[in-house]
């Protein structure tokens, strides 16, 4: 079993960092239409503003709906990091092992650029 866990852990932590990096380019979306319906305040029809008013109304949704998975994709990173140190102190030589496989796997890409 504990293979198993270590085999998930790796997909788990690289599937965590594109998710915060998705995370961090929609909040830069979303800032970015804000700025862009504040910019059409000076607008006085009623369509503008209603489409406005109904956007404004969209990203505020979409702010609440991220920061729920925010907070979701944080739990599951805790859990990932303790079976990650459950994994460490149960099987220290085998981590050892895997961290130096990396690091000379890395060391080698490295050289060659």
């Amino acid at each position: 079993m504990t293979t198993q866990k270590s085999q998930h852990a790796i997909p788990q932590e690289a599937s965590a960092s594109s998710a915060d990096q998705l995370i961090g380019e929609f909040k830069s979306l979303m800032a970015d239409a804000e700025a862009l319906i504040k910019a059409t305040e000076d607008h006085p029809s009623e369509t503008i503003s209603a489409i406005r008013h109904k956007a404004l109304e969209t990203i505020s949704g979409a702010k609440e709906s991220l920061s729920n998975l925010e907070g979701t994709l944080t739990e599951k990173a805790k859990v990932v990091a303790e079976g990650a140190d459950d994994f460490v102190h149960r099987n220290p030589w085998e981590a050892v092992g895997v961290a130096a496989g990396l690091g000379l796997l890395i060391g080698l890409l490295i050289r060659r650029r």
